[in-house]
């Protein structure tokens, strides 16, 4: 059987997708485990009073280098790097906002906590941008830094009713993977624990009076 020049050059078409195919597998990312972080607590808390709002996390801004899934590592003040052989399970905003969702939600305040509101709009919206998610290397070591500036804003009128500056550290004895992932944990639950007494705050309610 005579082949045609058109079947010729769908079979080197084939062959060349599947060379390149392979190839590209060969040089692809290494694998990497994924690490997703916790909310101080997801048990529901009751705080003595009526559900009075709706509350929509906003996805948090973040310029580039931390708009990733990828973790990062700083050796100098000056200098970005990632862990090779870890990332998040979302990008930092994404994973940001997720532990926002869970730390808010376990409060039985709101009437709806999400990503986006049930209607047209929700009540009040927190909107924040992050500036560290990374960890310092310290000696043999490293410290985990993670710091948000967040807005509560009231959505009827657009008016901002409270602003926070969200610090925290937590201490990692070595920059192996196991460790690092260890201190982000507890650096990311006391922020989380920081910004939702500030939220609850805002709206008149003691987050401390919650159980």
């Amino acid at each position: 059987m005579r082949l045609s020049a058109a079947t010729f050059l769908v079979l080197g078409l084939t062959t060349a997708l599947t060379g390149c195919g392979a190839l590209k597998a060969l040089e692809g990312e290494p694998d990497r485990d994924v690490f997703e972080l916790r909310p101080p607590s997801d048990t529901p808390l009751k705080c003595g009073r009526g559900r009075i709002a709706e509350l929509v996390i906003e996805a948090p801004k973040a310029r580039g280098t931390l708009d990733t899934e990828r973790i990062m590592i700083r050796p100098s003040a000056l200098q970005t790097q990632y862990l090779p052989d870890a990332r998040w399970g979302d990008t930092v905003p994404v994973t940001l906002q997720t532990l926002l969702v869970r730390g808010f939600g376990a409060y039985d305040v709101w009437t709806h906590v999400g990503r986006a509101p049930l209607g047209t709009a929700g009540d009040y919206a927190i909107i924040s941008e992050i500036n560290d998610f990374n960890a310092e290397t310290q000696g043999k070591g490293a410290i985990v830094k993670l710091t948000v500036d967040a807005q509560m804003v009231r959505e009827a009128d657009a008016s901002v009713v409270s602003r926070g500056h969200f610090a925290t550290t937590a201490v990692s004895p070595s920059t192996k993977t196991e460790d690092l992932v260890v201190a982000f944990d507890q650096a990311g639950q006391q922020l989380v624990a920081e910004m939702t007494g500030w939220g609850l705050k805002a709206v008149g309610v003691n987050a401390a009076r919650c159980r």
